[in-house]
This record gives structure tokens, C-alpha cells and sequence, in this order.
């Protein structure tokens, strides 16, 4: 599924003729000897590990890609970026650099894959949107409802390329289960299921380590706008996860945000969200306004691999996960010998290059993330406050209800306010 756009010509034309400035790399307007777009897109890396160096080894294979700089907070995976990016690309020229904001100030850097720890995800997209990057960002893009808001309003200011990194609407098992749903063979969809993980809150702190040298690892950096807390090693090799300083959402968007966005995708109901949200014991369920129901839960599946979704209609179902495999209420609703194991990013990050030069927004875009992502963290909320929630789904704001509604935000340390 594609949002139709302006090609970057007319897109560039448009923008210099308004009354905003902007700022675009020079490579987008091949000045100063840069490269044009439509032959290299110069790439910058931030925060890359282990989730991010497969990302990043299915962008340095693409032709018209040329992976310049690596930002991270920590020296070794600098180094170690450096010399994957170098040896694929025959080059010696990967800049490195400890502060990402120095790499978003190169003027030749059109796009960067952003793929550090959640807490960060959405405050480097918009630093690099206002940077004029396009951004390609691991999930969960955003950690609040509020920034999730935020990413989508700044990405649509700045016209970004947005992609976020729930790949799994490339892949080819659920986008044929997505469109059983649509096309009608299942009959009128009632109820839609998508996985997540048990839902927990950590608010501990583990025990004090002494801080390394700055230049070895930024402890300081590494927190960036998550609360301040004593220092341990742990965090920084992914110990990080279910602390919900540096977290999302009590863990709902772990999985949630690849199988909840996929249940949102097959019912049309990208730019909006449930109405209605629960929890009881280790699931959780949201009600949309036609009636449908989402059922969020950790188990119960038919073992077809890890985020299987069901898609449930009065004619038939269909789940699915990330084996391949399918399994259908009737044979006559899966006609296709194919099978594709696995949750190859590949096509995600092929559809978002084809985005870049064409200014068309790919299929994760901010608009369809933040619909995603906010029926995931209301659903948390739900889960967390321990009583059911209604939103507004043109405001995502909760009705009568401030306690949720105050939820909705994270306050960020200085300087890192969005």
C-alpha cells in the first residue's frame, strides 16, 4: 500500500517557493560535487547493535546506498560498524563519532537508520527530521502517546521519508493474510488477535557500577532523555529492556507494535484506534468504534513462529506467524505454495530507498505508527491503571479520565526536550 507523493523535483520546488525555509543535504540538491539521489543515498548510522547491524547489513548490499558515519556512545560498536561497513563497501572512509548530533551536521548525509535503545528512538527521528535526514527508525519509534504525536507532526512539518521498523508489513505471510481480511473470503471481520509479550513493569534500579571514560562509553549520552540512574553495564549490553525508564509500555510494544499495527492494517483502520480498552489477567483487549475486537494476548497460538496474528470473519479465519506457515479455516482461502521463513527486513528497507528519491512516504510511515503505537500504550495504560479506558481516537486523548490522560507523556531531561 502506497501514500501517493510529489517526486523530489516538484516536492523541492514547492518547498524552496514557500515562505518556510528548509534545509535539505546537498546531496538531494547535487551541489558541490554530491552525488545525485537517484545514484547514491549517503547513510549514517545511530546506535548501532546487534538489531540494528542486521538492519544495516540489508541496507550496505543496495547499490545506490553509501554508508558514510557511524554515531554511537560506545567505542567498540564504532569501531565495529566502521569495519563491517567498510569491508562490504570496499572503502576506508566510515566517519566515527561519539555524539550523533555531530553526524546529523554533515551536510552530504541524506538518510540515517536510527536503531538504539527505545528510550531513544523518537527524539533522534526528530533531531534528524529537523536536520533534513530521512529516517528509517527501529520500533518502538515512539515511548508516550505524546511522542508518538510529536514524531508524526514533525515528520509531516519537515516532509521527511519516515520509516518505521515494523517490518513484517513487507513480509509476504502477512500481508496475504492481511488481505484475506480485506478482500472479503473471511467474511465480515469480528475480531482480530495479535501477540504480545507477558505485560511487566521494573521501576528497580540495578546496583552502581563505576562510570568508564567518556570516550569508551557515554553513560551520560546513553540515557539521553530517560531519567537520570547509577550506572551498569547491563543496560548498555540490553538489560535495558523492561525497566520502564528506558521500556514502552509495560513491554506491550515489544511485539505489539509489529502485530497490533498488522490487526490495524488488515481492518483499514490505519490513522485511527480503538475506542475501548481492557485488560484481564494476561491479555488485554481494545474495542473499535464499528464494534471489532482486538484481543492482545501471550499465548494460546498454534505454534506457527514468534508474532502470529488471527484475523477471525463470520466466513472463515486465518492466522499466521513468522515461520511463514499459515493455517486457514478452509482450504479454498490459501491458494499459494509459497513459503518464505523467517522475517526478512530486505523488502522494508528496499521500500523505503524507492521512497527517498520519489518523496512517496513507504508503508510504515509516522502516520501509520502513531495510530499503531498509541492503541498499544493505551491498551498498557488500561493494563497498568488497572481499569478500563476510552479514547477519543481524533484527539488520542482518554475521556474522563486525567490520571491516563497525564500518562499519555514522559517528561525528557535537559537538553533533550522535543
Amino acid at each position: 500500500m502506497k501514500i501517493t507523493g510529489n517526486s523530489r523535483r516538484t516536492f523541492l520546488k514547492s518547498a524552496l517557493a514557500g515562505s518556510a525555509v528548509l534545509y535539505f543535504p546537498q546531496s538531494v540538491l547535487g551541489r558541490e560535487g554530491a552525488v545525485s539521489p537517484n545514484e547514491k543515498i549517503v547513510l549514517g548510522g545511530i546506535g548501532i547493535r546487534s538489531r540494528g547491524t542486521y538492519v544495516l547489513n540489508c541496507f550496505l548490499p543496495e547499490k545506490e546506498v553509501r554508508f558514510a558515519a557511524i554515531a554511537d556512545v560506545r567505542k567498540d560498536r564504532r569501531l565495529a560498524v566502521k569495519e563491517l561497513a567498510e569491508k562490504t563497501q570496499g572503502t576506508n572512509d566510515v566517519a566515527m563519532y561519539r555524539d550523533f548530533r555531530e553526524l546529523l551536521d554533515r551536510r552530504d548525509i541524506d538518510a540515517v537508520l536510527i536503531a538504539t535503545g527505545d528510550r531513544w528512538h523518537a527524539h533522534a527521528s526528530i533531531y534528524a527530521a529537523r536536520a533534513g535526514k530521512d529516517v528509517y527508525s527501529e520500533k518502538p519509534c515512539a515511548i508516550s502517546i505524546d511522542l508518538c504525536n510529536k514524531l508524526a507532526e514533525t515528520m509531516r512539518q519537515c516532509g521527511t521519508v519516515f520509516q518505521g521498523g515494523t517490518q513484517r508489513r513487507s513480509v509476504w505471510n502477512f500481508q496475504y493474510a492481511c488481505a484475506l481480511a480485506q478482500s472479503g473470503k473471511l467474511g465480515k471481520i469480528h475480531t482480530v488477535h495479535a501477540s504480545i509479550y507477558y505485560m511487566n513493569q521494573r521501576t528497580d534500579w540495578l546496583p552502581a557500577q563505576p562510570i568508564p571514560d567518556r570516550e569508551e562509553l557515554d553513560w551520560d549520552l546513553w540515557l539521553g532523555p530517560a531519567p537520570w540512574r547509577p550506572f551498569n553495564m547491563a543496560y548498555c549490553n540490553g538489560a535495558w529492556r523492561g525497566f520502564d525508564d528506558f521500556d514502552s509500555g509495560a513491554r506491550h510494544l515489544d511485539w505489539g507494535a509489529h502485530t497490533v499495527d498488522l490487526c490495524q492494517w488488515a481492518l483499514g483502520m490505519d490513522g485511527t484506534m480503538p475506542v475501548r480498552y481492557w485488560a484481564e489477567g494476561d491479555r488485554a483487549y481494545a474495542e473499535y468504534e464499528n464494534g471489532v475486537k482486538l484481543v492482545m494476548r501471550p499465548n494460546g497460538w498454534l505454534g506457527l513462529g514468534t508474532c502470529p496474528i488471527r484475523l477471525e470473519g463470520t466466513d472463515g479465519w486465518v492466522e499466521t506467524g513468522d515461520t511463514g506457515r499459515m493455517v486457514v479455516s478452509s482450504a479454498p482461502l490459501y491458494s499459494t505454495e509459497k513459503t518464505i521463513a523467517g522475517t526478512n527486513a530486505k523488502t522494508h528497507v528496499r521500500n523505503f530507498l524507492d521512497c527517498v528519491p520519489t518523496r512517496q512516504q513507504p508503508v510504515c510511515n509516522a502516520e501509520v505508527i502513531r495510530s499503531s503505537h498509541i492503541a498499544c500504550h493505551a491498551s498498557a495504560l488500561s493494563w497498568l491503571l488497572k481499569r478500563e479506558l476510552k479514547m477519543d481516537p481524533q484527539t488520542a486523548t482518554f475521556l474522563n479520565d486525567d490520571e491516563a490522560n497525564r500518562l499519555r507523556y514522559r517528561a525528557s531531561r535537559e537538553p533533550w526536550m522535543v
